[in-house]
C-alpha cells in the first residue's frame, strides 16, 4: 500500500501582506524645486548685473566739419563729390576769380595815383616856400612904399585915397604870406607819415593795403579741405551754384573721431566715473564688439540743454528720471566702417572689471 502523501492543515498556511502606499513625494519635490530653481535664476541675474550698468539709447558720433567759402562768387570748378575722402589741404572747388583780379587791378591804380601824388607834393611850391619868400617880398615893397606915401601924405602932397590904398597892399601882402604859409604846411601834412606806417605816405599804404585784401580775396576763391576726412552733404556743390559768404556748402566728416554719446539714466551715474572700461555693441554689425572707456560725463542733462528746457514749476510736475550724456571713447580700429548716427549698445563696467 502506498504511502499516503502528507496533508498539510489549512491553519498552517502563513496569510501574505498587501504592500503599503507609496507617499506621494514627487509633487511636493516639483512644488518646492520650481521656486528655488527660480530664486537661483533670479539670484544669478542679480549678481551678474553688479559693477556695471548698461543703455541702447547711444549713437556713433564723429567729428563734423562744415565747410563753407570766405568770399561770395559763382562755383566754377568743382573737384570732389558725395562720399569721397579728401586729405587736408585738398582742393574742394574753386569761385570765380575773376573780380578780385579786377580789385588787385585797381589797387595798383590807387598805389599808382597815390605815389604820383606824393611826387607832385614834393615838387610843389608850395612845399618849396617859393611862394612864402615871393609874399614877403611883397610885403617889403608894400611896405616901403607905404612909408614913402605916408610921409607925403603928412605933408599934403598925397591924397588920402591913395594913402589908403598902399596900406591896403600892405595887408594884401601879409595877408598872401599867411595863406602861403598855410599851404605850406597842408603839403608837409599831406607828405608826412603816422606812426601806424611809419615812413610811407598814408595813401600809398591805404592803396597797398586794399591791394592785401584784394589778393587774399583771391587766394580765397580756391576752397580747400581744413582736415581731412569723407565729404557729406554736397548737394549744393554745382558749378553754376552761387556760393553766399560764410554759408556751409558742403560738410567734412573727420578720420578717426568715432566716439559714441551714450544717454545713461542718472540713477546709473553712482559708481561711474572716467576711465572706466565699456563694451560697444553695433545693432547694424551683431557680431561687432569693440572696447572702449568712459571719457567724459556730461555737464548737464539733456533736457537742460534742450531748446525749450522743462518748466516744472507748475502744480501738474511729474518726477521724470533724466539722462545724462556720457562720452564712450572707443579703443580700437574697427574692421567695418563706422557710420555717424549708428545705434549701440554699451555697458560700462563701474567695477573696472570685464567679464
Amino acid at each position: 500500500m502506498a504511502e499516503a502523501d502528507p496533508q498539510i492543515p489549512v491553519d498552517t498556511v502563513e496569510p501574505v501582506e498587501a504592500p503599503a502606499p507609496k507617499r506621494k513625494w514627487g509633487r511636493l519635490t516639483l512644488m518646492l524645486s520650481v521656486p528655488l530653481a527660480l530664486l537661483i535664476a533670479g539670484g544669478i541675474y542679480w549678481l551678474s548685473l553688479q559693477g556695471k550698468v548698461s543703455t541702447d539709447n547711444a549713437y556713433v558720433q564723429q567729428d563734423k566739419v562744415s565747410v563753407s567759402a570766405q568770399v561770395g562768387g559763382e562755383i566754377v570748378e568743382v573737384f570732389v563729390g558725395e562720399g569721397d575722402t579728401v586729405q587736408k589741404g585738398d582742393l574742394l572747388f574753386r569761385i570765380d576769380p575773376e573780380p578780385y583780379r579786377l580789385q588787385i587791378a585797381q589797387a595798383d591804380a590807387a598805389i599808382a595815383g597815390a605815389q604820383a601824388n606824393v611826387t607832385a607834393l614834393a615838387n610843389s611850391s608850395d612845399l618849396s616856400g617859393v611862394d612864402i619868400a615871393a609874399a614877403r617880398e611883397d610885403i617889403a615893397f608894400a611896405q616901403s612904399d607905404f612909408e614913402r606915401k605916408d610921409a607925403l601924405f603928412k605933408r599934403g602932397f598925397v591924397t588920402k585915397a591913395d594913402h589908403d590904398a598902399a596900406r591896403h597892399r600892405v595887408n594884401q601882402a601879409r595877408e598872401e604870406l599867411r595863406q602861403a604859409e598855410a599851404r605850406q604846411q597842408a603839403a608837409r601834412a599831406k607828405l608826412a607819415t603816422g606812426s601806424a606806417v611809419p615812413g610811407e605816405n598814408p595813401q600809398v599804404a591805404a592803396g597797398k593795403a586794399q591791394k592785401a585784401v584784394a589778393e587774399l580775396s583771391l587766394r580765397r576763391t580756391e576752397v580747400r579741405a581744413p582736415s581731412s576726412g569723407r565729404v557729406a552733404q554736397a548737394e549744393r556743390l554745382q558749378r553754376g551754384q552761387q556760393v553766399v559768404q560764410g554759408l556751409p556748402v558742403l560738410t567734412l566728416v573727420a578720420d578717426g573721431s568715432s566716439y559714441v554719446e551714450a544717454n545713461f539714466k542718472e540713477t546709473d551715474l553712482a559708481d561711474m566715473q572716467v576711465g572706466q572700461p565699456a563694451e560697444v555693441h553695433f545693432d547694424a554689425y551683431p557680431g561687432l564688439t569693440l572696447k572702449g572707456h568712459v571719457e567724459s560725463i556730461g555737464a548737464g542733462t539733456g533736457s537742460e540743454f534742450s531748446v525749450i528746457p522743462a518748466q516744472n514749476a507748475t502744480g501738474n510736475w511729474v518726477k521724470v528720471t533724466q539722462r545724462v550724456p556720457v562720452r564712450i571713447a572707443i579703443d580700437e580700429k574697427s574692421p567695418r566702417p563706422l557710420i555717424a548716427g549708428l545705434s549701440t549698445e554699451i555697458t560700462v563696467y563701474t567695477d573696472g572689471k570685464k567679464r
